[in-house]
């Protein structure tokens, strides 16, 4: 006989410690003893329920047929085996075997119940059993174990599904070829290769905050996917440090980043009284310094976003000054004009802060300085092989000039002495004796 005092009690803990719902676990425990019945007592097609009062401690099981008729089964032919296996295309579209198992002609179903109709389930009680064989008990262990595992992966799916998007904290568990398993609690995620900032090294046991970006179930169970490098997981990070982004008072309208080397994102006030900026940056930097430190040392440049284009550009070249921006709309193209002295800052090392700059605002900036395109940026953050000047060719170009300059002090410091000594010698008094 089940104890069932103690079997509730054993449910309750279980649905405690799963983080699933004590209806769903009393429910897989109803289908396995149903499953151990059939299996031992039962006939081929039957179909089993079985109900637990948890009040009385009563067992019930019960046999469900479902009313059928000549439209909606096929009568069986003699001579025809039980089980049917469609052979060809054709024989698919043939109705469900009648099995008096599991079926109930409408005739006779009116006579048990009146009003029956068509799809109806007729219940059937049938004798307790409590002595269940050593089949039917591994029966019943599989099928608990199986909705079980159901039911906390749809409790894990729920929970993690109302994250996504979010910033969640685990501890590496290991890492295998690249792949950093993370443990999250109820459940294990992976933080593949791609999605990791390159620049620093994860340890097993180590704390990490990253963000959640996908949920899937696939074949091999579900697959929970992390990311460090994912553009929200900066605009997820600055909600955290600073509530005014948090409730929305200052917004977060673009960002470019280059994961664990620097990053650029363009704000907005909603309210003419908060700075934006600032209240991105902190008193004193530390909230954009707790940012920076989260990401290995990434560097952040926080710009105002303007409606203005040319502005923004101006902007987000920054810390470069610009002397002239031309926009061409069709091609959403800017042509800006930077003095030979700010080529570096325009750039950046290896066109970094032009490829950024151009990615934040969405549009294709081309770097003159001299009359010459010295960088060509397109919307996406790539530079394109045409008029490309790299950190190298400018600092050779800068290391010309001033040499040149050097050479030109130098010849003026030469014909400066020359002079003054020419005009000495025109001024000192010359004796009769020393010019015989």
């Amino acid at each position: 006989m089940l104890d069932i005092k103690a079997l509730k009690i054993a449910l309750e803990q279980l649905g405690q410690e799963k983080k699933i719902s004590y209806e769903k676990i009393v429910d897989a425990v109803e289908k396995s003893l149903a499953a151990a019945y059939q299996k031992e007592y039962g006939k081929r097609g039957q179909i089993v329920r079985c109900q637990i009062n948890f009040d009385t401690g009563e067992t019930n099981f019960e046999q469900v047929k479902i009313v059928v008729d000549e439209t909606t089964v096929r009568m069986p032919v003699e001579g025809e085996e039980e089980t049917f296996t469609p052979t060809n295309a054709n024989e698919e579209d043939l109705l469900p075997r009648f099995n008096e198992e599991r079926h109930i002609l409408l005739n006779d179903a009116k006579l048990l119940k009146k009003n029956s109709i068509l799809g109806e389930e007729i219940i059937f009680p049938l004798d307790n059993q409590d002595d269940f064989g050593r089949i039917a008990a591994q029966t019943a262990k599989q099928v608990i174990v199986q909705k079980i595992r159901e039911a906390e992966r749809e409790s894990i799916v729920s929970e993690f599904a109302s994250r996504e998007g979010t910033i969640v904290s685990g501890i590496v568990q290991r890492i295998e070829r690249g792949t950093v398993f993370i443990d999250l609690g109820r459940t294990t995620a992976i933080l593949p290769f791609e999605e990791q900032i390159q620049s620093e090294r994860l340890r097993p046991s180590e704390r990490i905050r990253t963000y959640l970006f996908s949920i899937e179930e696939g074949i091999r169970g579900l697959s929970i996917r992390l990311s460090r490098t994912h553009p929200k997981f900066l605009i997820e990070l600055f909600k955290n440090e600073s509530s005014e982004i948090a409730q929305g008072i200052v917004e977060i309208v673009a960002v470019a980043r280059e994961p664990g080397s620097r990053s650029k994102i363009a704000v907005k006030s909603n309210d003419e009284k908060i700075d934006p900026i600032g209240a991105c940056v902190g008193q004193r930097g530390v909230r954009v310094s707790a940012i920076t430190q989260e990401l290995s040392g990434e560097k952040i440049d926080v710009i105002e976003w303007s409606e203005d284009i040319k502005k923004f550009i101006a902007t987000a070249l920054s810390p470069a000054k610009v002397i002239s921006i031309e926009i061409n709309e069709a091609e959403k193209k800017a042509i800006v004009t930077v003095a030979p002295e700010e080529q570096s800052l325009a750039i950046g090392k290896g066109g970094q802060n032009v490829r950024l700059a151009a990615k934040l605002t969405s549009w294709k900036i081309d770097i003159i300085s001299g009359g010459e395109m010295i960088a060509e940026a397109s919307e996406d953050g790539k530079l394109t092989d045409a008029g490309v000047l790299n950190d190298e060719t400018i600092d050779e170009e800068v290391g010309e000039i001033i040499e040149a300059m050097n050479i030109v002090e130098n010849d003026s410091i030469k014909n400066a002495e020359i002079e003054n000594e020419v005009k000495s010698e025109e001024a000192s008094p010359v004796s009769s004796e020393e010019s015989k």
